[in-house]
């Protein structure tokens, strides 16, 4: 059976091709907020640093009524469509898993300009390995530079070729229904969708997005589960309230939930019973409480204080549980370990300092973090902390400084494997970068002294370039400051992790050695100015600075005390 009254939807794209403002458009014609409300920008991306560098890093949920035109042909008062903001970036990948896991469909928005890109066919891939149907959308149309009919047969390629792909493995892709598409052109911006393809750099005619409510209702199957079966709920986010605790963010399959009853959790030790102390649905952006819920729904359960993702909520008497999301595994590793320099616990108070304030934080990470591993190293106070990319990694140090904690950070290294035959294995990545022309053989050299092989090369007509080269991972380890320079800040770049290939070899990736300090105490404008000729500061005069701290790059490949 269906339930004919929910939608389940996904938003998957490249990072900046304008998911969160296409969510916010639709809560706003949806009447999500009241007239008095004041909302701001990219109201989805509530943490300080994704409001701070614009991008998604967790992944959320919410819901919208939506009781227009294509509700009422469906024989429906209202439909309910729960929506789930993905990141864009690879470096969140567990959190584009976990945002698939829950949903029956997915919109796929490409930016009219810019065109799929890396990340866009790491995101599609995911949904079509979860054999999700896709609406495709064409944002930003009235961008000067957009090529939409370009960027329709690229996405529409891009889609046949990783459906090739997904087959090879064993997976079944209904390919007919991937070249009949639904297509929709939209501004997200301003809150317009239309199925009629506008002119290069125009808006659409259309002043809404009721074409993109039709479709979400008409394309987007209804969840369907079975009358007969007890329930199964699969837990897919954590969450956490002031009043209530920990929450799971679950996906009901089968069967009903209600509050106030009792049923088992399923986890890798065994099933244990637990009373559901409160049930939560998602209303725009608030949460309210739900007597029950029913196959279809996500909500949010409250009543077990450990709860974690992956496990299963199920009936005591006939338990069966559901499968556990597969996350891919982490590809470059950095240490985290405690301050050990002599400034460590001067500067402010309330600091985190101790090795177990550290390892307690870590271990919060991990509850709700799928996507990260933390290992011990041979030192107690130390950790290695394994992630996706350096994005991730950087992200959770910022957060962790910002709570208050006083780290001291490894450099970051490619996670390695050995193949069957003993063979050293490293991971590779596919690296896109779009530069006007005449930097074509800078980027191309700076690739190559990092042991990157140019795969394809394509001229847009417009005087810019798309390169994209396979190269390791540990090759783009620190490139984009050198890539920009190179470029004079005008080059673009994205990367995809490929798998696994033999190592690639030495790689040099410093040109010039460090100044470190040989002795503790306030940095002489005197001694600076000598030293002037020997490299770059980092430090200025008077600022304290202690032995064996790197206070500025010499000019020379060899490290030089000062």
């Amino acid at each position: 059976m269906i339930k004919p009254d929910i939608r389940n939807v996904a938003i998957i794209a490249h990072v900046d091709h304008g998911k969160t403002t296409l969510v916010d458009a639709l809560l706003r014609q949806a009447h999500a907020f009241s007239d008095r409300q004041k909302v701001p920008e990219r109201v989805m991306d509530s943490g300080e640093i994704e409001r701070e560098k614009g991008i998604t890093i967790l992944a959320k949920n919410t819901a919208i009524n939506y009781s227009g035109k294509a509700a009422g042909e469906l024989g429906q008062e209202s439909i309910t469509i729960n929506l789930i903001d993905t990141p864009g970036h690879a470096d969140f990948g567990g959190e584009v898993e976990r945002g698939l896991s829950m949903v029956d469909g997915a919109i796929l928005l490409v930016d009219a300009s810019e065109g799929p890109l890396p990340q866009t066919r790491f995101v599609l891939r995911k949904a079509l390995e979860a054999k999700l149907p896709i609406i495709l959308v064409i944002n930003k149309t009235d961008r000067p530079d957009s090529r939409i009919a370009q960027v329709v047969s690229e996405t529409t390629d891009l889609l046949l070729s990783l459906a090739e792909d997904v087959m090879a493995e064993g997976i079944e892709v209904d390919i007919d229904k991937l070249c009949s598409l639904p297509i929709l052109y939209a501004c997200a911006k301003e809150g317009r969708a239309d199925t009629v393809r506008p002119q290069d750099g125009q808006m659409p005619a259309n002043k809404d997005l009721e074409p993109l409510f039709s479709a979400l209702v008409n394309e987007i199957p209804a969840p369907s589960y079975d009358p007969s079966s007890p329930l199964q709920a699969l837990v897919t986010n954590i969450d956490s309230s002031d009043f209530l605790g920990r929450l799971g963010l679950i996906r009901v399959y089968n069967g009903m939930i209600e509050k106030g009853k009792t049923y088992g959790l399923v986890r890798e030790k065994g099933m244990e019973s637990f009373k559901v102390t409160e049930l939560l649905k998602t209303y725009g952006l608030t949460r309210q409480p739900a007597p029950s819920a029913g196959p279809g729904d996500i909500v949010a359960v409250a009543g077990v204080q450990d709860i974690m993702i992956g496990e299963s909520i199920v009936d005591l008497d006939d338990p069966r549980p559901l499968g556990v999301i597969h996350i891919d595994e982490p590809a470059i590793s950095m240490t985290f370990g405690i301050n050990d320099s002599p400034l460590a616990g001067t500067e402010g108070k309330d600091h985190k300092l101790t090795a177990r304030m550290l390892k307690d934080r870590l271990d919060r990470e991990l509850v709700g973090n799928v996507s990260i591993k933390v290992l011990p190293t041979d030192r107690p106070d130390m950790w290695k902390v394994m992630g996706r990319g350096e994005l991730a990694l950087s992200v959770l140090a910022e957060q962790m400084r910002r709570e208050g904690y006083e780290l001291t950070l490894g450099r970051p290294q490619v996670v390695t494997r050995k193949s069957d035959s003993g063979e050293l294995l490293e991971p590779f990545e596919e690296a896109t970068v779009d530069v006007p022309s005449e930097f074509v053989g800078a980027v191309s050299q700076l690739m190559a002294l990092r042991k990157g092989v140019m795969v394809s090369m394509k001229d847009h007509g417009s005087g810019w370039v798309r390169l994209v080269f396979s190269v390791p991972s540990r090759g783009l380890i620190g490139i984009r400051a050198k890539l920009l320079t190179d470029t004079h800040g005008t080059a673009v770049s994205s990367s995809i992790l490929t798998g696994y290939k033999p190592w690639a070899g030495e790689i040099v990736t410093r040109q010039s050695g460090s100044m470190v300090s040989d002795t503790r105490g306030a940095a002489t404008p005197y001694a600076m100015q000598h030293l002037q000729a020997r490299g770059v500061f980092f430090v200025e005069p008077q600022r304290q600075v202690y032995e064996g701290q790197i206070v500025g790059i010499a000019n020379k490949p060899n490290d030089l005390d000062v």
